[in-house]
């Protein structure tokens, strides 16, 4: 079955779904694929639609030519200013907290697969992804810190929780880069790939998650991140509620089912 192309809105944002699976790709190659406001217009709205289509299961989010998402489009931001738009102040960014990008938001899985410059708000967009894989010619960076002031999409916060806190802090507190091999090695992500190789490998991952009970993913999702905020006690106890409970489902009667018949399960999220 050949993917099919959804409609975001703009043609910076490519949304494309084979095999319930969703691609979502940056298209600003010209522009490193900084985040302008209609890559973000269309990134929300792909997201929108990867979270309330029951018939897409995981996500795969990625850029096109030499980045993955350089962060954001300062020159666009900086025209914003000449002309009186919106800019950075201070008390707009203390009462209206980040929201992020739109894939902390998602229920469901997340794979970044990063391609190339992963820097600043591009970093916190892949931070925010439950799955991050990488090429070999990927690079990490949250830079913010040397053009005077810090990441507000997450960055800081995300960081040290994906990696040794003291090359977090490095990274964060000197705004250097780390390479792809670095990044692999430190447990930033899980697989490390030749270029031609990094879409076909999330896509593979994304169509073997796929595959399960989409209800049991969403909750043990839950429970992998909500525990993170509860002592150890608590999060038990919270993760067997929520797994008693998706034992009550179709799903969670129909997995045994297929063992036993010895077939593929028949998984529909109910």
């Amino acid at each position: 079955m050949a993917a099919e192309k959804r409609d975001v809105g703009t043609d910076v944002v490519v949304l494309e779904v084979e095999d319930r699976v969703a691609t979502i790709t940056l298209n600003r190659p010209e522009a490193m694929n900084t985040m302008s406001r209609a890559l973000s217009g269309g990134m929300s709205e792909a997201f929108r639609q990867v979270q309330e289509d029951p018939e897409i299961r995981v996500a795969i989010i990625t850029g096109t030519g030499r980045a993955f998402c350089a962060g954001a489009d300062l020159k666009e931001r900086a025209a914003s200013e000449a002309q009186g738009g919106p800019g950075m102040s201070p008390i707009a960014q203390l009462v209206k907290p980040s929201r992020g990008f739109g894939a902390s938001g998602v229920t469901k899985p997340v794979i970044a697969a990063v391609n190339g410059y992963c820097l600043g708000g591009g970093m916190e967009l892949a931070l925010q992804c439950d799955i991050l894989i990488g090429s070999n010619e990927a690079a990490f960076a949250l830079p913010e810190i040397v053009h005077g002031f810090f990441p507000g999409g997450g960055g800081p916060q995300r960081l040290p929780r994906h990696i040794p806190h003291s090359m977090a802090m490095e990274m964060i507190l000197t705004g250097d880069r780390i390479d792809a091999a670095t990044a692999f090695r430190v447990g930033l992500i899980s697989r490390l790939t030749a270029a031609e190789d990094l879409l076909p490998t999330a896509k593979q991952i994304g169509t073997r998650i796929a595959r399960h009970a989409p209800l049991a993913i969403a909750a043990v999702k839950e429970v992998a991140y909500t525990s993170q905020e509860m002592e150890l006690g608590q999060s038990l106890r919270f993760g067997n509620l929520l797994r008693w409970v998706i034992g009550q489902t179709d799903d969670a009667k129909e997995g045994p089912r297929a063992f036993v018949e010895r077939r593929e399960p028949n998984f529909k999220g109910q």
